[in-house]
């Protein structure tokens, strides 16, 4: 719209995307000329392309007023004390090594073959949805499962596939995931509120288990393909013990849903997982928070959970800085007028299936970075389906759910193929191929897009 157009660039508002360009070029550089990925280096990407695409605005002060005035929104300052408080319960779950503690039960069952990648694939669910960070689950999962997978005859690119799948599954699901988070929060009813992350959960949970279920039977039927059975037992680290950490999950999640209130969440959670770990002898109470007098610096597990989750925050501050810019210059509602305008979009299933197309390609675009993507269109998403009367639950599901499937796992251009391939020397299309839950994910959006399976109307 006309008159919300603040900014006026040299040159149209085409060059309102310069900061957009800049930080694609650094995903790029990170992911296909480096092989590497840290969010410090993508938040700088953000923060250059910032200062480099004030260069082309008419006026510099301006340019980082609007900037500014989108990291100070209400949504911005929303996910940026959630995500820091979810940084601590993330770390928590992490330094109680519960994945060591299904790697025993598999053990103790005597699975192997397709049913240990199925397994694997059901415990990797589990644990992202705990942590709500697809990365840091990979990180944690795939030095312990793969190598057992390896000795109990799985396929390596199933395996590697199914780490990936559990990752993303996660990321997609959890009440403390940063895409979930960015998701509730981008979607607004009409009177201006974000939609609760507990709502969003719950209507959430019917998606990705229609596509996780046949993701689990697929595993178990073709994780064997490929595998050679070595016999014996595996010889990873196993704690049984650590499987008492899912007690504050499930506590975590079941107020998260039933208040709809993260935060009471997260405190019960925090709460109950200090008192389940330190009973179980999983930590210490040094391991809570406690002084390091050798450097003059606090340690534990609230403190690296803070740290951990910083450059995620760096990142989400680089990124609304960037959108207040864009939505000033009226380049975000250029792109929701002209999805509005199409033929496509005359109803709310065409409307939906054109919002997957500008998911996908912003997702591709942003490396697979989907807290990037989503905050991206997010803004875009939220005026179309507005107009539509599409329920922010709906919106909030399609947002995650189309960024988490398949332009999340591009060979190439996506950092959720790289860690695999780069953690397990497969192919980066070996490990996108195996990576089922994407495929299926991806397909359950597209049928209830044109059927309208799960759409809620907001009156």
């Amino acid at each position: 719209m006309e008159e919300n157009k603040t900014l006026e660039f040299r040159g149209g508002m085409a060059l309102s995307l310069v900061p957009v360009a800049i930080y694609v070029f650094f995903c790029i550089v990170l992911f296909i000329g480096f092989k590497a990925f840290n969010m410090e280096a993508l938040a700088v990407g953000g923060f250059i392309g910032l200062l480099i695409g004030g260069l082309f605005c008419k006026s510099y002060s301006a340019y980082w007023d609007s900037a500014i005035k989108g990291i100070s929104s209400i949504t911005s300052v929303s996910v940026i004390i959630i995500l820091l408080l979810v940084g601590m319960f993330s770390q928590l779950i992490k330094i109680c090594g519960i994945s060591s503690g299904f790697v025993w039960l598999a053990n103790s069952i005597g699975l192997k073959g397709g049913l240990f990648v199925a397994f694997t694939f059901l415990a990797t669910c589990i644990v992202s949805t705990a942590t709500g960070s697809s990365i840091g689950t990979m990180f944690i999962a795939f030095p312990i499962f793969y190598p057992a997978g390896m000795i109990l005859g799985a396929g390596p690119m199933w395996m590697a596939g199914c780490i990936v799948s559990g990752g993303i599954f996660g990321d997609n699901l959890a009440p403390v995931s940063d895409t979930t988070i960015a998701s509730a929060s981008t979607q607004l009813f009409k009177d201006g509120h974000p939609a609760d992350i507990g709502g969003v959960v719950v209507s959430r949970l019917r998606y990705s288990l229609a596509a996780g279920i046949p993701a689990f039977l697929l595993f178990a039927i073709l994780g064997g393909m490929g595998g050679t059975y070595q016999g014996g037992a595996i010889e990873a680290a196993s704690n049984p013990r650590t499987l008492f950490m899912l007690i504050p999950v499930v506590l975590m999640l079941f107020v998260s849903t039933k208040t709809r209130n993260i935060f009471a969440g997260i405190l019960v959670g925090l709460s109950v997982g200090t008192v389940v770990g330190l009973l179980a002898g999983l930590f210490t109470f040094a391991d809570v928070f406690a002084n390091d007098p050798a450097n003059n610096v606090a340690v534990g597990y609230l403190i690296d959970g803070i740290n951990g989750i910083l450059p995620t925050v760096a990142l989400v501050i680089s990124v609304f800085g960037i959108m207040g810019v864009l939505t000033d210059a009226g380049m975000l509602d250029s792109v929701a007028n002209a999805i509005l305008d199409s033929k496509m979009a005359k109803t709310a299933s065409g409307a939906e299936i054109a919002c997957m197309i500008g998911i996908s390609a912003t997702t591709i675009l942003f490396g697979g970075v989907t807290s990037a993507s989503i905050l991206t269109f997010g803004p875009i998403l939220n005026k179309i389906g507005s107009a539509k009367n599409i329920h922010p639950y709906r919106r909030a599901n399609l947002l995650t759910g189309t960024a988490n499937s398949l332009p999340a796992i591009i060979p190439f251009l996506s950092v959720f193929v790289f860690i695999g391939s780069a953690l397990t020397g497969l192919s980066p299309v070996s490990v996108a191929g195996g990576t089922l839950y994407a495929f299926t994910l991806f397909l359950v959006f597209l049928i209830a897009s044109f059927t309208g399976w799960g759409r809620m109307m907001e009156e």
